[in-house]
This record gives C-alpha cells, structure tokens and sequence, in this order.
C-alpha cells in the first residue's frame, strides 16, 4: 500500500532538517516547511507502519481550522502549495503543549479511575464517569519532549521552572480557551463535541503565535453529539473520531509503549481500516468530501511542489 513514510530533502537555503513522529520539518532562515508524512504514532512511539493519505488529512484539516481561527490569535501557516506540505513562519516554540479538556476521557480518565483527583494541579470533582462533561474546560499542560514521552506539568511548576513567564502563560491560557470554544461551536456544526485538544505556540518579538496544527485527530478528541447522553446514561462507550480507537486496538493486543513491549502485527486489513478511520474523520469534521492525492510518486511532487514556492 503507497504511503509516505519519510523523505529526505536538500533544498537551497536549507539551514536544519528535524524528523519528528509525524512531520519532517525543514528550516530555512525566516521560514518552515512542514510536510506531513504517513507515519503513525501511538503513546509516543512511531508504529512500524504508515497509513496511506494520514499525513494528507492531517495538513488539510490543519490547514481548515488554521483559517478558521486566525481572528482570535496569529498562526504560523502561509501556505499550503501541497496536501501534504504547509509552509509557515519560524517561530520560537514554548517549551510546553496546552491541553485542554471538556470531558473526563483519554489520559485524564486513566488518572482519575486510578483515583487521582487532580490532573496538572487541577483538581476534579467526584463521583464522575468516563466521558462525563467537566464543570468547565480545564488546561493540563505538558512538557513538550523532542523525543520519549510528553510529561505532566502544573501551571505552578511552569512558572517556578521559568518555561514561560506568567504575563506569556496567561496570554496562552486566554488563545487557548477561545480556540478551545471556537472548536467546540465548528464541531457542534458538524454534529460532534470537541472532547479535548493540544495547542502550541510559539513568539516572534514577543509577539504570540500559534503553531504546527489544531484540532486534527492525532491532537483531539471528537464524540458524535446525537448518541453522546444516551451512551452516558446506558454506561455505553462513546463513539468518537480521535485516534484513541487505534490506541484501544493496542492497549487490547497489549502494547501501551511500556518497556519490553512489542507493537502487534499491522496487517494490510488493519492499515486500511485506520486510513479510512482518517478520512472519515476529515469528512465529518470539516464538512468537505476528501480528494485522494496521487499516490503514485508522492516524494517528487512534493520536492516540486516545495522547490516552486521557496
């Protein structure tokens, strides 16, 4: 199955190449050039195999709510001359990923069904359910690692640490509780609850940008709104559109990233079913029916497609 697992690009000007789990990232002087690969990653780790049109997804619905948002806080994209490939302003990045969270669901009711009663220092409620909806949306930030996993971090240890400082860290707190609220109206059009989400940012003379990509399922969590009560009130799990069905699938073959684990085998079956997860998600969250891009020689169009707009 074609898919798009890595390149390796020179191009003019070219000042540093970084790989991360999904995104190759090339950097020039004042620019950066994204390009959204196939490669998949579960708690931290890239699986052994990509997921056709994944990376094409992820930049287009990247790309939508970027648009969709840039009236409430400045973002880094200038230009999408590819579906897989988003060319934007360097930024310097902060040194923490703002999550914030509706609903008690993911990593936040793993902690709480453990019987922790904060997350990041904030505290929650008794007596709730997975999935229940909070009191109100909730920021647990994490640190942002370049490699392993993304740890839990308060607002206070962001602060005593030096990461951001507190004028900076409120102004984040602000962009990312109204993206957070214009996320949850354009879900809400589409039929769906925007569960939770990560946001980063990152500042150019001290000006506050948002980066890399928002609101896409590997950075959020969507339940479907016309089943949402009735599965509370029956104990039911949620359907959602998110990753985490491809999570469930590993945490029930008995991989969780732990040491000494062993990802399961990912047949042609499975990759397929997790790339037409993906498209699907595209579809119901943006509204848009999905154009599959030309697989055929996909390192060669998107060399091109760079090279014409640098």
């Amino acid at each position: 199955m074609n898919s798009i697992s890595e390149t390796n690009f020179q191009f003019p000007g070219q000042t540093a190449f970084y790989k991360g789990k999904v995104r190759d990232v090339y950097s020039f002087d004042k620019r950066l050039v994204m390009v959204a690969t196939d490669r998949i990653s579960a708690f931290d780790v890239i699986l052994p195999r990509a997921i056709p049109y994944k990376g094409q997804v992820l930049n287009q619905i990247a790309a939508h709510f970027l648009a969709a948002t840039s009236g409430i806080v400045p973002n880094w994209l200038l230009e999408v001359p590819d579906p897989n490939v988003s060319i934007g302003i360097k930024c310097q990045a902060y040194p923490v990923e703002m999550v914030v969270r509706g609903y008690l669901a993911g990593h936040a009711w793993r902690e709480y069904s453990l019987g922790k009663r904060s997350v990041c220092g904030v505290a929650l409620p008794e007596g709730l359910k997975e999935n229940d909806k909070l009191p109100s949306p909730i920021i647990t930030p994490t640190t942002k690692a370049r490699e392993g996993h993304d740890e839990d971090i308060s607002r206070e240890e962001i602060l005593a640490q030096g990461l951001v400082s507190e004028d900076e860290y409120e102004h984040l707190e602000r962009y990312t509780f109204a993206l957070f609220s214009k996320g949850t109206e354009m879900a809400a059009d589409q039929g769906l609850i925007l569960v939770d989400t990560k946001y980063e940012f990152g500042q150019i003379d001290g000006v506050i940008y948002l980066i890399d990509e928002i609101h896409t399922p590997d950075s959020s969590r969507y339940f479907y709104m016309d089943v949402y009560e009735d599965n509370q009130r029956a104990g039911l799990p949620q359907k959602q559109l998110s990753k985490e069905f491809l999570r469930e699938w590993l945490i029930q073959n008995g991989f969780q990233g732990k040491k000494g684990q062993s990802v399961p085998e990912m047949t042609d079956e499975r990759v397929k079913l997790i790339s037409d997860r993906y498209i699907e998600l595209f579809e119901k969250v943006t509204g848009n029916k999905f154009q599959k891009n030309n697989l055929d020689n996909p390192l060669k169009r998107i060399q091109a497609a760079i090279a014409r707009s640098l």
